[in-house]
């Protein structure tokens, strides 16, 4: 059993050397009794006192199922290489003390390190409970009971001995919660057997095991493909199964929903038909205790280097919270980031003076915000999530991932974010003219004439289209309004604020299914009826956004709903449209009238209630650049909310600005 190299730096000379003496002497005796037992596929070596790091070429054993080692003083790095035993089922380290270890998700067999001190460090929970979330399924076989696999050939379904592509798939958000239904593994198997036909796969059949949730409640479950006609695959076959797994040309039935693969490296292409892995016998076993005293030898001698490197892994631990999600590249486990930096609590601390009332900027519904300085001068906005707002790994990790894909200058920047020591921040460009709700107030003292509202209007129509027909797969903003619209120093619009986005998943369909989201005054009627959520949702919002431009006035003030008391008032033989006790005093009377008029006729199309009437949001940008060029502006020169967040539910809906709706949220905003 191989141990930690010791501290030697505050020995003499002559200590040292009978130090190591001392302790290669006794890891000799203990690497001798471990050979010695080896030979059975069970180890059970509790309370036997064991010290040390296990050495990962322990868990290679061909036969190996079983480790037991609890109650002993093993230390150091628990490390599972990827040429693990094939037939390991269970590794139980209770009550040692190893302190950290290097283990890929997604591995078939039981880690138990319950009660060592890794254990008591944060984010360390995957191992450190008595059991997995585990329900022991296995692709059933034939009537295999007469067959017998040579060497570390495995047992295919169809009772052939074969050296199979294994791997892992994680399935991000599976809609059936039964995990122990066997026939949705079934159906997982027929589909990706008939999968690989047409594409000439010489595929025998696939072997699904060991379904469990991780920590980050991703569905996992492991895989074999088993060759067919010979014992193993030839390069083109390997490369084939990957790129379907890898890069999804493969779709599983609907009810798995996305995944991605994990692959680990296949060793097998010039083993023959009869394979060249010999089983070992117990005399060589015995017989290599020497050799292996040679090799702990040498361990002492590159123990100074891997301190050092674990010392550096453990530093990349610390400051990449994801470092350890996986460790494989490009596997699609670590969130795919575009340009945005991980930052640790302390510095966010310290550029926000410890988060303190001078930094604080305001809040929104999802925690509080506050202003920051990056040592490069660079002004930040942090927004920090309060408890009841605080995502799981996953949807923080999505929405990381979606808000970094973000590369426009009508939409806010993500400059990184922070998932350290319980805590969720967002970390966004400074933007310093705040929001367009409050310069349409009064409360920033900006004064907004026309020309600057119709910039506004076309950046953050702009900005809109960028995430409707630009980013892909398509992002539905689903809470447009005054107080999401940001002003930077040259007062160009930015749309912010992506907490309740959803992804166009399946753009062909047209439409999200989803539970009814948004802001009362805002929220698009269709959507809230049908629960169906559409870019035209958007386009409905940015309608809403287009009158509070000329208005200045929230959509719903006491009871009276904007849209429905100017189409009211509507006279369109008139110059102003006979709404001009609407318009905001601000607005100076300089501006053309027809421009004014196709403003208010471009937001009532917006607000049509069928949302195939309204138009498309790079359709109303291209009205919005006609209306500058008539009231003589260069388009290609552009320089907090009252109303209520609202959830529905399934219950019955009716119309969201009916009089009975608008009466009960009259009632809502008087009580608050």
């Amino acid at each position: 059993m191989c141990v930690s190299v010791p501290e030697f730096t505050c020995l003499s000379r002559t200590h040292m050397r009978l130090s190591v003496y001392v302790i290669l002497m006794k890891w000799f005796i203990e690497f001798v009794m471990h050979l010695i037992c080896i030979c059975s596929a069970h180890r059970v070596m509790e309370n036997t006192q064991l010290q040390g790091e296990i050495p990962p070429t322990l868990f290679s054993l061909f036969q190996l199922q079983t480790v037991n080692l609890r109650g002993n003083k093993i230390n150091g790095t628990l490390n599972i290489a990827s040429n693990y035993s094939s037939q390991l089922k269970l590794i139980d380290l209770q009550n040692n003390s190893i302190d950290s270890y290097t283990v890929r998700p997604g591995f078939p067999f039981q880690i138990i390190l319950m009660h060592n001190p890794v254990c008591y460090e944060e984010g360390s929970e995957d191992y450190c409970g008595s059991s997995q979330t585990n329900f022991g399924y296995s692709t059933p076989q034939d009537n295999c009971l007469k067959t017998q696999c040579s060497s570390d050939q495995i047992l295919s379904p169809t009772c052939k001995c074969a050296y199979p592509y294994t791997g892992d798939l994680f399935f991000r958000a599976p809609s059936f919660s039964d995990l122990t239904n066997t026939s949705i593994y079934e159906s997982l198997q027929k589909s990706m057997l008939s999968s690989f036909s047409p594409n000439q796969v010489p595929v025998d059949s696939v072997s699904l095991s060991n379904p469990k949730k991780n920590s980050e409640y991703y569905l996992v479950l492991h895989l074999q493909v088993f060759p067919f006609g010979q014992d193993h695959f030839n390069r083109t076959g390997i490369a084939t199964i990957g790129f379907a797994l890898s890069n999804q040309t493969y779709k599983p039935p609907p009810n798995f929903g996305p995944f991605y693969f994990s692959g680990e490296s296949y060793k097998y292409f010039e083993v023959g038909s009869r394979g060249t892995h010999k089983s070992i016998t117990k005399g060589i076993i015995i017989g290599a205790a020497a050799g292996g005293a040679v090799l702990l030898i040498l361990s002492v001698i590159i123990g100074v280097l891997v301190c050092q490197k674990k010392r550096d892994q453990e530093a990349v631990r610390k400051s990449n919270p994801f470092a350890t999600w996986d460790s494989i590249k490009d596997s699609g486990g670590v969130p795919q980031l575009k340009g945005v930096k991980c930052f640790t609590f302390e510095e966010l601390k310290k550029y926000t003076n410890n988060f303190s009332e001078s930094n604080y900027i305001g809040s929104g519904g999802y925690g509080k915000v506050y202003k920051g300085t990056l040592p490069d001068g660079q002004l930040i906005a942090i927004k920090r999530a309060e408890q009841a707002s605080k995502q799981g790994a996953l949807e923080f990790k999505t929405e990381i991932e979606i808000l970094s894909r973000f590369h426009h200058k009508n939409v806010v920047s993500l400059v990184g974010f922070c998932f350290r020591q319980g805590e969720q921040m967002l970390v966004y460009e400074f933007i310093p003219n705040g929001s367009l709700k409050e310069s349409l107030s009064g409360k920033s003292r900006i004064k907004l004439d026309w020309k600057r509202r119709l910039q506004i209007a076309l950046g953050a129509a702009r900005g809109l289209q960028y995430l409707h027909d630009h980013v892909d797969p398509p992002i539905i903003h689903r809470d447009i309004k005054s107080n999401n619209i940001l002003l930077d120093e040259r007062l160009t619009a930015k749309v912010a604020d992506f907490g309740l986005s959803k992804t166009m998943c399946e753009p062909d369909k047209g439409y999200v299914s989803t539970q009814v989201k948004g802001t009362m005054g805002y929220m698009d009627p269709e959507y809230y009826t049908t629960q169906q959520l559409t870019e035209k949702s958007d386009v409905y919002s940015f309608g809403v956004l287009l009158l509070e431009l000329i208005t200045a006035r929230s959509p719903i003030v006491r009871g009276k709903y904007i849209v429905k008391e100017l189409r009211q008032a509507i006279d369109k033989s008139k110059d102003m449209y006979n709404i001009d006790q609407f318009v905001d005093p601000a607005i100076p009377s300089n501006m053309t009238h027809i421009s004014f008029r196709k403003f208010v006729d471009l937001a009532f199309t917006c607000l049509e209630d069928a949302g195939a009437n309204r138009p498309t949001m790079a359709e109303v940008v291209k009205e919005i650049e006609n209306i500058m060029e008539i009231n003589g502006l260069n388009s290609c020169a552009e320089s907090r909310s009252t109303s209520v967040s609202h959830e529905g539910t399934s219950a019955t809906f009716d119309h969201p600005y009916s009089e009975e709706s608008l009466n009960r949220y009259n009632g809502v905003t008087n009580s608050r």
